[in-house]
C-alpha cells in the first residue's frame, strides 16, 4: 500500500515545476566550462548551480527586470540584468579568474539550509531510485550516515532512534509525517518528492533556525507556481486517483487538487503475506493547494486529508492456541501556509504557519483459531492482549524568519517560532490509562554567515527553547569554519548542540523529565570534480539525559534522564552523474559507525538495535532513448544489527537473558519505465509505463526477533512478503515531460 502512494505520487508530481526556465553555460574566456557555479535571480531564492559541462538551468516564477547573478570558487562575482516574461531565457556568462575569491559549496551546519548547494537529491532524484518506489525515506536510506531499518518508520541516522529525526515542509515541523502501520511493519512517507523543489538532508547538524531533532533533519521546501495546466491521472491493480493544476491566464496564482484511493485486495490476493489481512487496507487521500504570487514574494498553501483502515492477525508470541488480531483506523490531516517577501534594502521575511491534527484507533482482541475474541483476566501474560487504544495528536505553529543582508560577505538573519501541541488519548484493557498533555513551546534563534577571508567562511547561530511542561529553557549554540584547500575542494568543521523533548507518552508518565541533550562534532573533506562528487566524513556525537525506564512492575514504568551514549563513524560518498558513462547516473555510500547508548530499557551501554556497524549503498540509473524506456537498479547492504532479550528480574530492573546478530541485510531494488509517446510530435498526451520490485533476488531478510513474555519463544521480524511488485500507468494532459525524461531516466 506504501509502495502504492508513492508511485501515484510519482506521476502526478510529474506536474510540479516553475514558470519561466532560465538556462545557459556557465565559461571561461579561454571556453573551458565551470562546474559548480551558483547562478540566482538576486533578492529572490530561485537559482542552480553549474554541471560538469557548466551548463545550468532553473525555474522561476519571477517576472519583471531582475539582476542575475553568478558566483563561482576562484573566479570573480558577475551580474547581469535581465527581462522575465513568459518565454524561456538564455544566458550565457563567462567568468574571470580571481584566485583569492571563494564561496563555500557544500557544509554541514550550514546557515542557509535553503541553499541550492547542499540539496543533494532533487524530487526526479528520489522519485527514479530503483525500487523505493519514489519514497523520500527510503531514497535517503541510499545515503551515508542512514540504517536500512525496515520494520519501523522514520529515519535512523548515525547512531539515532527514527524520532531523532525530524521533518520540516517550508519550514515548520511536521508532527507525523509517516502513514500508520502496525508493530514491526515499516510506514512509508505521507509526502510526494514531487511536491518540493529539492531535499535538504542533513545528518549531522543544522541550521538553528530549526530544532527539536536530536540527530537529522530532513528540510523541504514546496514548490512555487506551476509550469503550466495540466491534468494527471494514474491506474494500477492496487491505486487508482487523479489530479489537476489550474494555473491563471496572468501567470499569478494556481490552485490544484488530487485524489487517489488505495485498495490492497487484489495485490494481497495474488502476492501472499505472512500476516493474515482480515480486513484489506485500502485509503482515501486528497490534497488541495492553492500559490498566489505577491509583489515581491508568493504565498502558498497547502493542505491534506488522509484516511486510511485495515486489520491483521499474527500469531500470539505467549501462546500456541491463540492469535493477536489488531484494527487500525487513520485520520491525519495536515495544513501548511507560507508567505516568503523581499522587502527590499536587504530585507527578506518568511512566515510559515501550520496545523496537524492525527487520530488513530487501534484496537486489539485475542482470538482463538474460529476467530472467537478470549479474555484471561487472570493471565499475568494474557490480561492486557486485549485493548482499545484512542488518541489525538494537535500540532499548532507559527514561526517568522527575518533575513538582512549586512554586505557582500554577511549575512545576518534571525526570528522565532511558537508551538501548541495537545495529545489526547485512552488507553482501555484490564485498567483504564488516560494520558493527556498541553504544551506551549517558543523558540527564538540568530545566525550569520562570514566571509572572513578569501578561503575561510565562518557559520555561527545560537538557538534558545522553552516548553511549558518541561519548564526549562535551553541554549544551543552551533558553528562551522569552512576553508577551501582548493579551486574544487572544501575542508570544513563543525560543533553544534541540539535538543530534543521526550516522547509526549514519557512526558504524560513522567512530566519532571527534562530535554536530551546530542552534541556533535563533524569533519568533512569535499571535492567536485567535472560533475563528480567526491566526500567523505568523520564525526563524533555524545549523547546526554537520553531518557531511561524505571520500571515499577511488568506493565508500569516511569523515566527519568540518566542515559547517555555516543556514536563516531566514518563516511564516504561519490556520485558521478552521467560523466563516465553516456546517460549513466550512479552514486556509491558507505558508512561505518560504532556507537552505543543506554537508554529505555537497556541495561548498560550497548549497540543498540537498530544500529549497523557497516551499509553500504550502490544507485545506478540509465536510460536508453532509442528504446524509449530506462532501468534503474539499486543495492543496499548493512552488516546484522544486534538484538536482545530484556527481562526484569525480581530486584524490579532489566537484565540481558539472550543476545545475537541477525543476518546482513541484502537488498536489490529495479525500476523499468516505458515512455511510448517520446519522441513523437506534438504529443497530447504524456503517458509513461512503469514496474518495479524491491529484494529482486529474494534475500531472507530478518530484521532483529521478538521474545516472549519468557523468553522461551523468539520469533523473527521480517518483511510482510519477500518482494514487493508495482506495474502502472501515469498520464498526463498539459505538459510535455519528454524532455525531463531523458535528462532525469524517468
Amino acid at each position: 500500500m506504501k509502495r502504492l502512494l508513492q508511485l501515484i505520487l510519482l506521476f502526478l508530481s510529474l506536474a510540479a515545476n516553475g514558470q519561466v526556465k532560465i538556462s545557459g553555460s556557465v565559461k571561461r574566456f579561454d571556453g573551458k566550462p565551470v562546474s559548480g557555479a551558483n547562478i540566482s535571480l538576486k533578492d529572490t531564492y530561485d537559482g542552480a548551480t553549474s554541471d560538469s559541462l557548466g551548463f545550468y538551468s532553473f525555474i522561476t516564477t519571477e517576472k519583471g527586470k531582475f539582476v542575475l547573478s553568478v558566483s563561482a570558487t576562484g573566479y570573480l562575482y558577475t551580474e547581469d540584468s535581465i527581462f522575465i516574461s513568459s518565454s524561456p531565457i538564455i544566458k550565457h556568462i563567462m567568468l574571470n579568474e580571481e584566485l583569492n575569491e571563494i564561496t563555500i559549496t557544500a557544509r554541514k551546519f550550514d546557515a542557509d539550509d535553503k541553499s541550492k548547494s547542499v540539496t543533494l537529491l532533487n524530487s526526479l532524484d528520489v522519485a527514479t531510485v530503483g525500487g523505493a518506489g519514489a519514497d523520500i525515506s527510503s531514497v535517503m536510506k541510499t545515503l551515508p550516515g542512514t540504517q536500512q531499518v525496515g520494520e519501523r518508520e522514520g529515519l535512523f541516522v548515525r547512531g539515532g532512534t527514527g524520532t531523532e529525526t525530524k521533518q520540516f515542509i517550508d519550514g515548520t515541523l511536521v508532527n507525523n509525517p509517516y502513514f500508520a502501520t502496525a508493530p514491526d511493519i515499516g510506514a512509508r512517507g505521507r509526502f510526494s518528492p514531487f511536491l518540493f523543489k529539492g531535499t535538504v538532508f542533513s545528518t549531522g547538524g543544522y541550521s538553528a533556525q530549526y530544532g527539536q531533532a536530536l540527530s537529522s533533519a530532513l528540510i523541504l521546501e514546496s514548490i512555487d507556481l506551476p509550469e503550466k495546466s495540466h491534468i494527471d491521472a494514474s491506474v494500477s491493480p492496487l491505486v487508482w486517483g487523479g489530479a489537476i493544476q489550474q494555473l491563471a491566464k496572468n501567470e499569478k496564482s494556481s490552485w490544484g487538487v488530487s485524489y487517489n484511493y488505495v485498495n490492497l485486495g487484489l495485490y494481497f490476493y495474488l502476492v501472499k503475506q505472512k500476516p493474515d489481512y482480515f480486513k484489506v487496507p485500502n485509503g482515501h487521500n486528497s490534497d488541495f493547494n492553492f500559490r498566489i504570487k505577491t509583489k515581491k514574494g508568493i504565498v502558498k498553501f497547502y493542505s491534506a486529508l488522509g484516511i486510511g483502515d485495515g486489520g491483521l492477525s499474527r500469531p500470539d508470541i505467549d501462546s500456541i492456541f491463540f492469535k493477536d488480531a489488531l484494527n487500525i483506523h487513520n485520520l491525519n490531516w495536515y495544513s501548511n501556509l507560507s508567505w516568503r517577501e523581499n522587502l527590499g534594502n536587504g530585507w527578506k521575511f518568511i512566515l510559515g504557519l501550520s496545523y496537524s491534527t492525527n487520530r488513530d484507533h487501534m484496537y486489539q482482541e485475542l482470538q482463538d483459531s474460529n476467530n472467537v475474541p478470549r479474555e484471561f483476566p487472570n493471565s499475568y501474560f494474557l490480561m492486557n492482549k486485549t485493548f482499545n487504544l484512542k488518541s489525538r495528536q494537535d500540532l499548532s505553529q507559527i514561526k517568522l524568519v527575518l533575513d538582512k543582508r549586512l554586505s557582500s560577505s554577511a549575512v545576518f538573519r534571525f526570528g522565532g517560532e511558537y508551538w501548541y501541541n495537545i495529545q489526547r488519548s485512552i488507553y482501555t484493557a484490564t485498567y483504564e490509562y488516560p494520558g493527556n498533555l498541553n504544551d506551549h513551546f517558543t523558540a527564538l534563534f540568530a545566525e550569520t554567515d562570514i566571509h572572513i577571508s578569501n578561503r575561510l567562511t565562518a557559520q555561527a547561530g545560537c538557538r534558545s527553547e522553552y516548553s511549558t511542561i518541561i519548564d526549562q529553557v535551553n541554549i544551543a549554540p552551533r558553528m562551522s569554519l569552512s576553508y577551501k584547500t582548493s579551486a574544487n575542494s572544501v575542508l570544513c568543521v563543525s560543533y553544534g548542540i541540539f535538543y530534543q523533548k521526550p516522547e509526549n507518552q514519557q512526558l504524560i508518565a513522567s512530566p519532571q523529565l527534562g530535554y536530551t541533550k546530542a552534541t556533535h562534532y563533524i569533519a568533512y573533506f569535499q571535492q567536485n570534480l567535472k560533475g563528480r562528487i567526491l566526500r567523505t566524513e568523520v564525526f563524533y556525537k555524545q549523547y546526554n539525559n537520553l531518557v531511561k525506564t524505571i520500571p515499577k512492575d511488568l506493565y508500569f514504568s516511569t523515566y527519568n534522564n540518566a542515559g547517555d551514549g555516543y556514536a563516531n563513524g566514518i563516511e564516504f560518498f561519490c556520485r558521478d552523474n552521467k560523466v563516465s558513462v553516456k546517460n549513466l547516473d550512479y552514486w556509491v555510500s558507505y558508512s561505518y559507525l560504532d556507537t552505543k547508548r543506554e537508554f529505555l530499557n537497556y541495561p548498560k551501554r550497548i549497540q543498540p538495535n537498530f544500529a549497523a556497524t557497516h551499509n553500504a549503498s550502490i544507485v545506478t540509473k540509465k536510460f536508453f532513448p532509442k528504446y524509449k524506456g530506462g532501468i534503474n537498479l539499486t543495492y543496499t547492504y548493512s552488516t546484522g544489527r544486534p538484538y536482545y532479550y530484556f527481562h526484569l528480574n525480581d530486584q524490579n530492573s532489566f537484565e540481558i537473558k539472550d543476545q545475537g546478530r541477525a543476518k546482513d541485510f541484502h537488498n536489490v531494488g529495479l525500476s523499468l519505465s516505458y515512455i511510448p509517446s517520446l519522441g513523437k510530435q506534438d504529443a497530447k498526451t504524456f503517458w509513461v509505463i512503469f514496474a518495479s520490485v524491491s529484494n529482486l533476488l529474494g534475500s531472507d531478510q530478518v530484521y532483529g526477533y521478538n521474545y516472549s513474555y519468557n523468553g522461551s519463544v523468539k520469533q523473527a521480524v521480517t518483511p510482510t512478503a519477500r518482494r514487493f511488485f508495482f506495474i502502472g500507468v501515469f498520464l498526463s494532459w498539459g505538459v510535455d515531460r519528454t524532455q525531463d525524461a531523458i535528462n532525469n531516466n524517468l
